[in-house]
Parts: structure tokens; sequence; C-alpha cells
């Protein structure tokens, strides 16, 4: 029943964010611009896809690779972290998504008028959504540790990395010198 709780909880995450969503749609605000700025952003979606059938077939015995899903290892103190770590992620999450208040976005809005975040966790990193997402599928590593989620994972950094450099360009452009001495205050990740 141990490995079934992450499988469970990453939902948790969506219908946060889907909340937030709908919560900002209420104020007339775009929540999920996912893709307004940059097509490729769609490539992601069966990446996704692939990743959670490839778990959900390393859980149920369902049809798929067997070299991608074989698990290198089984402890129960992994597992036990496993958890730990991603209940945490889901927290944090939860926690920046609340402070983020208004300015909450799914991708890069270029019409925003919303203020810097700088308060909360954005005084610990300049990109917690993105720390508590990685963290979380850190966490699903160990207790799923096969070469399906280490792929993932490592393709999710890389995106990740990527989504905040782009990030980054448009919040020079829109926030200027504040940005700029956020910056030079606090690092990217952590």
């Amino acid at each position: 029943m141990i490995k079934y709780i992450p499988l469970f909880e990453f939902p948790i995450l969506v219908v946060m964010v889907l909340i937030r969503s709908t919560i900002l749609r209420h104020h007339g605000i775009r929540a999920i611009v996912f893709g307004a700025t940059n097509k490729t952003d769609y490539i992601l979606i069966p990446v996704i896809l692939s990743f959670f059938y490839g778990l959900i077939a390393s859980i149920f015995n369902l049809p798929f690779p067997d070299i991608l899903i074989k698990s290198f290892f089984d402890i129960l103190i992994l597992d036990v972290l496993s958890i730990i770590i991603c209940t945490l992620s889901l927290v944090w999450f939860g926690v920046t998504i609340k402070i983020f208040g208004k300015s909450f976005r799914v991708g890069i809005d270029e019409n925003s008028t919303e203020k810097l975040i700088v308060n909360g966790t954005f005084a610990i990193s300049r990109n917690p959504i993105y720390v508590g997402i990685i963290a979380f599928f850190a966490g699903v590593l160990l207790m799923y540790s096969n070469i399906l989620i280490i792929v993932f994972l490592l393709f999710l950094i890389i995106i990740i990395h990527r989504q905040i450099r782009r990030e980054e360009i448009f919040l020079k452009i829109h926030y200027g010198s504040e940005y700029e001495e956020y910056c030079k205050k606090v690092r990217r990740y952590i």
C-alpha cells in the first residue's frame, strides 16, 4: 500500500493548480497560458503521459518494457523518505501558490500587471514552484527507482531550467532593476 502514496499525491498537486486557476479566472485573470509564448511547451504533454503510464504500468504490471520500469532496489527506509519528500513538496507547493496570489501563472503571461513576489518561499528561491516539482519527483525516484523515472527526472530538470531561463528574460524586461536586485539577494533554485 505504501507504494501507492506518491501516485495519489501527484493529483493533489494538479488539483491545487486547477483550484488556483479557477479562483483567478473568477477575478478575470487567465492563469493557464502554457504554450502561449512558445508552442514547443506542448512537447511536455506526451512525455508526462508516457511517464505516468510507465509508472502505473510498473505498479499494476501493465504492458511496458520491463527494462525501463524494473526497480533497482526496494528499501523500506527509502520508501518512507520518498513519502516524506513528496508530502513536504506538496506543502511547499501549496504554500507557494498561496503566496503567489494573483501573480500565479502556468506559462509566461506577457500581459501581466502584477507585482514581483519576493516574500515567503520566494525569499528562499526565485523559483519555489519548480523547486517543489523537482523535489516531488526526486521523492518519486526514491520509491520507484528505475530507468524511466531517472530519464523523466533528468528531462524534467532540463525543461524546467529552460523555462526558468525564458521567464528570467521576461522578468528582467518586465520588472527591470527591481528584478535584478532580487536576483542579487535570492538564488535561482536554493
